[in-house]
């Protein structure tokens, strides 16, 4: 008898691509997917999922007490994969507190309902609860900016810079409390920057993308010289279940594609490749729409993994290299838009 999941955030950019994944790759699981809909959640990227007998989806708050509370009862859940979250960084510097409720109050609920659901005390599993795991998805924001050199390793001490990272990083650190103080059964992993079908309209991938298309002025941030390593989302996706499954208990894994590309080498990129696979009408090349903007407040630098751990630790690998995978991207979004 399969064994049931709660994903959060499924309709989300990640989620939606993760819960296809997993019901292909892991049958003797069911996924009760709780998404709250905000702007972020789209049910239209989960509809090869809408007849799957093994799939549930309930919408609701990852703060309600009481719901998340009677799904862990009424179905049971044995394992949590937590990717709700308020992820936009300029909405968290116009708006901050929608990030503390879900970021934080949302984690928390989640850890308290996994605790109660699967443990008798501190340190003391229910008999049959022994496997039961809480992964939990956080940000290489939380690690601050980088210099021109080095990486973020797992033993970067924390520095968030912005009210979204610091609500990540403040989550984060619940995770890491339950499993020193309970002996909850969890794992964390920091990503770095995806990108790939799905996406929210209102990252930089797919607003490059969007403009261009529509022959708009591509808006830069300051000097575009801020860098980045980007990760194609189905790679994250499989580093996720891997450390789920596989992951050590209380242990934390970066996740992140070795791909450190600059904002204008990205809209340079994107350009070039709408150039080849959809010519603008004029034939005038798309990169004469890239126009510089104010900065946005408190932005990094510079932010790049060192993936070592995982690689090591798990045999994971990104597959997809930045150029095979913006390429797919770019395909993805021209047949969607």
């Amino acid at each position: 008898m399969n064994q049931t999941i709660l994903i959060t955030g499924g309709a989300g950019f990640i989620g939606s691509n993760f819960v296809p994944y997993f019901l292909e790759h892991y049958p003797q699981y069911d996924v009760v997917n709780l998404d709250k809909l905000t702007y972020a959640g789209n049910l239209a990227n989960l509809k090869e999922c809408k007849e799957n007998p093994r799939y549930t989806f309930v919408q609701g708050d990852i703060c309600d007490a009481s719901l998340v509370k009677r799904l862990f009862e009424e179905r049971d859940i044995r394992g949590v994969i937590h990717f709700a979250a308020e992820s936009h960084v300029d909405n968290s510097i116009a708006g901050p507190l929608p990030f503390i409720k879900t970021n934080i109050e949302g984690t928390f609920t989640l850890l308290e309902a996994a605790r109660q659901h699967w443990m008798k005390g501190p340190g003391e599993v229910k008999p049959g609860y022994e496997t039961c795991r809480f992964h939990h998805i956080s940000t290489d924001e939380v690690y601050g900016s980088l210099g021109a050199t080095g990486l973020f390793t797992e033993q970067t001490a924390y520095a968030p810079n912005s009210p979204y990272s610091a609500s990540k990083a403040s989550s984060d650190l619940l995770v890491r409390a339950y499993y020193h103080t309970y002996g909850l059964n969890v794992t964390t992993s920091n990503c770095s920057n995806n990108y790939g079908p799905k996406q929210h309209a209102e990252k930089l991938i797919p607003t490059i993308i969007r403009k261009a298309l529509a022959w708009e002025p591509i808006p830069i941030y300051g000097d575009g010289k801020n860098v980045r390593d980007w990760l194609y989302v189905l790679d994250h996706c499989k580093g996720i279940a891997l450390v789920w499954k596989q992951g050590k208990s209380g242990e934390t894994y970066n996740i992140g594609g070795r791909n450190e590309r600059n904002n204008l080498q990205i809209v340079e990129t994107i350009c070039a490749l709408l150039d080849e696979l959809h010519p603008s009408s004029g034939g005038i090349p798309y990169k004469e729409l890239v126009t510089f903007v104010k900065d946005r407040a408190g932005h990094d630098r510079r932010y790049a993994i060192d993936a070592s751990k995982i690689e090591r630790e798990l045999g994971w690998k990104a597959e997809e290299n930045f150029e095979t995978g913006i390429r797919k991207t770019v395909q993805w979004y021209l047949k969607n838009i």
